[in-house]
């Protein structure tokens, strides 16, 4: 990211956070990324829909169509082999985007006897603006739909879907300074602009000097709190069976860093440049996420690179077959899961989870067993 640290543009956003910050102090990065993503007025997703090629970012699902067929075949192979096709199950999507993803699952998962007849749609959407062009990209979908913000708002049996959902997810951040690991917060400069500083009048956080005793000052760390999605994945097992994909970008060991960013218009930029106009995001610590999957009494599978996951699910053999029937498409097909598979790129950073409830099998795309990771072609 080679964008100037001290750009800044007074969005309406940022003119708000200034005034408030000017009144009352710092606020955390957490509080910070959960008003320019979701403020009433002036949040980035609570006022457009800014997903793909003529928005400012692109989704896996936009690239390609092959990825979602891909994982609507998933989930249909999880209804039938893994949850032993009940008669109705809840397909959940947390955070739909464009609704492009569910839309290429349910055209693919046809193809599974019964599944699409056993299925209710649940889309989690805060984004009035982008719930609108779900129900434009679903309306001629066989299932039935329900819009929710409510994380365990639908009946179990259920199948969860959530692709680059939690990188939104708001962020802790803890800095090393001379007096111990303060809380990263966003204030202002000498002249007024928004920065970021430790915040003051606060406890050092002791146990990361346990965890990270070698660590300079300076040195950031992340936390996203995933306790909430834990407990609501809890809260629906105690009703009965549940199985989660989770797809992201993050890292999947415990680490240090400052990975909060922003995209505008396909480029990165500082996060305090455009407050409320630009993607703010940080990558998912996917050994957080497992540990409070785990504590909450749940199974995981993984996490494994994108491109193993989708490599096991046979995402090479699909796209040939769409190839052959689309010719004149072939470059930009080949071009598209390319992109999703680059160990250099989006094939390694973006992470794959499976999580189940205790007692089912391991998921279809996770090793092992070598049964459960056979080609859905």
């Amino acid at each position: 990211m080679n964008y100037d640290p001290n750009l800044r543009r007074d969005t309406p956003l940022a003119m708000q956070l200034k005034a408030r910050i000017a009144r009352q102090g710092p606020i955390s990065i957490s509080e910070f990324m959960a008003l320019c993503l979701w403020d009433e007025n002036s949040g980035y997703y609570a006022t457009r829909s800014a997903i793909g090629s003529d928005g400012d970012f692109i989704t896996s699902a936009e690239i390609s169509q092959v990825f979602g067929e891909i994982i609507g075949l998933w989930a249909g192979v999880v209804w039938n082999q893994i949850l032993g096709a009940p008669g109705c199950v809840s397909l959940v999507e947390y955070g739909p985007g464009r609704g492009t993803m569910m839309r290429d699952a349910l055209r693919a998962g046809q193809v599974v006897s019964g599944f699409i007849e056993a299925t209710s749609v649940h889309l989690i959407e805060m984004s009035p603006a982008l719930a609108e062009a779900q129900r434009q990209a679903l309306a001629n979908s066989a299932p039935p739909r329900v819009w929710s913000q409510n994380l365990a708002g639908f009946p179990a049996p259920a199948i969860i879907v959530a692709n680059e959902f939690l990188d939104a997810w708001p962020t802790e951040q803890w800095i090393k300074t001379a007096a111990g690991w303060l809380p990263r917060a966003v204030g202002l400069d000498q002249w007024g602009n928004l920065c970021y500083c430790a915040a003051a009048n606060t406890h050092p956080h002791r146990l990361l000097d346990q965890r990270y005793p070698a660590a300079p000052i300076g040195t950031i760390v992340e936390s996203q709190h995933l306790e909430r999605l834990a407990e609501a994945f809890k809260a629906l097992n105690r009703n009965g069976p549940l199985v989660a994909l989770i797809i992201d970008y993050g890292y999947a060991t415990p680490s240090a860093g400052d990975t909060l960013q922003a995209v505008r218009g396909h480029t990165y930029e500082n996060p305090l440049t455009s407050p409320g106009e630009a993607d703010v995001s940080t990558h998912v610590g996917f050994y957080e996420l497992a540990t409070a999957l785990h504590h909450a009494g749940l199974e995981i599978d993984g996490p494994v690179t994108q491109a193993e996951f989708l490599g096991r699910l046979g995402i090479i053999e699909r796209a040939s077959r769409l190839m052959h029937a689309n010719p004149s498409r072939a470059g930009e097909i080949e071009t598209a899961i390319a992109r999703l598979m680059a160990r250099s790129g989006m094939g390694t950073l973006f992470k794959v989870i499976g999580v189940r409830s205790p007692g089912l099998s391991p998921l279809p795309g996770f090793p092992p067993p070598p049964q459960t990771s056979a080609a859905l072609v």
